[in-house]
């Protein structure tokens, strides 16, 4: 039985993660500063703030108190809603993105990495955005904050390579959550694969990655967004 923490549960790319993890077995450990509540033996649901340090670790002495070790850590937990102007936003809104998706996404893998210890498997997956590269105007704070988390996946990889653990990114493109069947034709069209992205291909890949054979996956960035960010687009 493999133990799985993942962030950002309640709702989202997050909760479908939490679902889909139960569904195949996995005993899922859920995190999040909302409340949300699952009717699966094979979930516990924890609420935590990832900008507090003492309430994160808390749910990592619980989550060992009950399971012992954890063997999967998906770093998912993230705001995104300061989408505000550089002449708008505010340092405090800045540091509350930063704090929360970059500095809990490090919290939780210092953590993890001391409730892996003595396993011999382990995974680590940073879900990041197709934004850590690619972005738009006033998108400062969740595109700075996610481009720190493909850098704390590249530095976490030579920081372990002692360790049976491997660390990856996935980085989303668009990702409907909710009311797929009302999206237009361009939104499917404009994607080269046709389609605009669902949850479940974010958990086919996490699930992908955390198989035993997959352990030669370590350090990539695999973007998850039906290949937009490979075309060229110019205004008309």
């Amino acid at each position: 039985m493999k133990v799985t923490l993942i962030t950002g549960a309640a709702k989202g790319i997050g909760y479908h993660l939490a679902k889909g993890f139960a569904d195949k077995g996995y005993k899922v450990i859920a995190i999040d500063i909302l409340d949300v509540k699952y009717n699966d033996k094979n979930i516990d649901f924890y609420r935590a703030d990832l900008k507090n340090e003492s309430e994160v670790k808390d749910v990592f002495s619980k989550a060992i108190e009950r399971y012992g070790s954890i063997h999967i850590l998906i770093n998912n937990g993230a705001i995104s809603s300061y989408s505000k102007s550089i002449f708008d936003i505010n340092v405090g809104e800045f540091d509350n993105v930063i704090n929360t998706n970059l500095r809990g996404s490090f919290i939780c893998c210092k953590e993890f990495v001391k409730a892996n210890k003595g396993e011999n498997f382990g995974r680590i997956i940073n879900i990041a955005s197709t934004r850590y590269n690619q972005n738009e105007a006033d998108w400062e704070a969740y595109g700075a904050s996610k481009g720190g988390i493909v850098s704390l996946t590249n530095s976490l990889v030579i920081s372990l390579s002692n360790t049976p653990i491997t660390v990856n990114t996935i980085s989303p493109g668009w990702i409907q959550v909710d009311n797929y069947e009302y999206l237009r034709e361009i939104d499917h069209k404009q994607h080269p694969s046709g389609r605009v992205g669902k949850p479940s291909d974010i958990l086919r890949t996490c699930l992908f990655l955390c198989e035993e054979d997959s352990d030669f996956i370590n350090g990539a960035n695999i973007i998850v967004d039906g290949g937009m960010t490979k075309k060229m687009i110019y205004e008309e």
